[in-house]
């Protein structure tokens, strides 16, 4: 596929998230798709992680920044808004809804084959997201180092 068919399966993946379009995302990824940050293997795990997000912060959105493709992969850079309305699990704590508004930039790079989502990993500032929902605070120290 040339790049940017690879671009446009990514595109089409974000929008998809956007409407909720689950039964889209049968279409785009892979039966065996491998999420190396959540380190889940298979498409209905993919798709279940979704489903708890959309429960946490039903208006979620990404919006694209920048797409980069090369080879067989997409670098795609979104920002993200959403409300956390809904209990929202993370790396194995359950945050209750706060209510909050938050904002976040994430990249993710995608590995297409044969028009399907393959391998997948995610870079974002989970320490931000989490202190603006105000699961965690900063001590005094980390205050006074980063003021």
């Amino acid at each position: 596929m040339s790049l940017e068919e690879n671009k446009a399966i990514v595109r089409r993946f974000i929008e998809a998230y956007n409407q909720r379009n689950l039964e889209l995302l049968d279409e785009l990824v892979a039966p065996d798709y491998v999420d190396h940050t959540h380190q889940q293997q298979g498409r209905e795990e993919f798709i279940q992680l979704f489903t708890l997000a959309f429960d946490a912060f039903p208006d979620w959105h990404e919006v694209i920044e920048d797409i980069i493709a090369e080879g067989d992969k997409v670098w795609v850079r979104v920002t993200c808004t959403g409300t956390h309305t809904g209990e929202w699990t993370h790396f194995g704590v359950q945050f209750p809804p706060t209510g909050k508004k938050v904002t976040m930039m994430m990249v993710d790079i995608w590995r297409i084959v044969n028009g399907k989502l393959v391998e997948g990993s995610e870079v974002d500032d989970s320490l931000d997201f989490l202190k603006r929902l105000g699961a965690i605070e900063i001590t005094e120290k980390g205050k006074n180092l980063f003021p």
